[in-house]
C-alpha cells in the first residue's frame, strides 16, 4: 500500500511541477498581457494544487494534512481572484486585449 501511495505522490508532484514550469514558460512566451495573465494564472493554480495534493498523501492523517488543506483552499480562492482583479484593473485603466495576434507573418514592412 505504501508503494502505491508513493507512486501516486510522485505522479502528482511531477504533474504539478510540469504545469508550474509550463506556466512560467507561458508567461515569457505568450504575446500580450491578457494571454500571459491567463496562461500564468491557470497553470499556477493547477500546478500548486497538484503539488499540494501530492503532499497530502505523504502527510497521512495529521495536523500537517489539515494545514495543507487550508493552504489549498486559500490558494484556490486567492489565485483566480487576484488574476481576475489584475485583468479588471488593466481594463479599467484602458488597456484593451489584442483580439488578433499575427505571429506567423514576420515579413511585415
Amino acid at each position: 500500500m505504501m508503494v502505491l501511495i508513493s507512486i501516486l505522490t510522485w505522479i502528482l508532484l511531477l504533474a504539478g511541477s510540469f504545469f508550474a514550469v509550463v506556466g512560467g514558460i507561458g508567461i515569457v512566451r505568450l504575446p500580450e498581457f491578457f494571454s500571459r495573465l491567463h496562461g500564468g494564472g491557470i497553470t499556477d493554480t493547477l500546478g500548486a494544487g497538484l503539488i499540494i495534493a501530492g503532499l497530502l498523501f505523504q502527510g497521512e492523517l495529521s495536523l500537517v494534512t489539515v494545514k495543507l488543506l487550508m493552504i489549498l483552499f486559500f490558494l484556490m480562492v486567492t489565485s483566480p481572484t487576484s488574476c481576475h482583479a489584475l485583468a479588471k484593473s488593466a481594463m479599467t485603466q484602458g488597456f484593451k486585449p489584442v483580439l488578433e495576434v499575427d505571429t506567423l507573418d514576420t515579413n511585415k514592412s
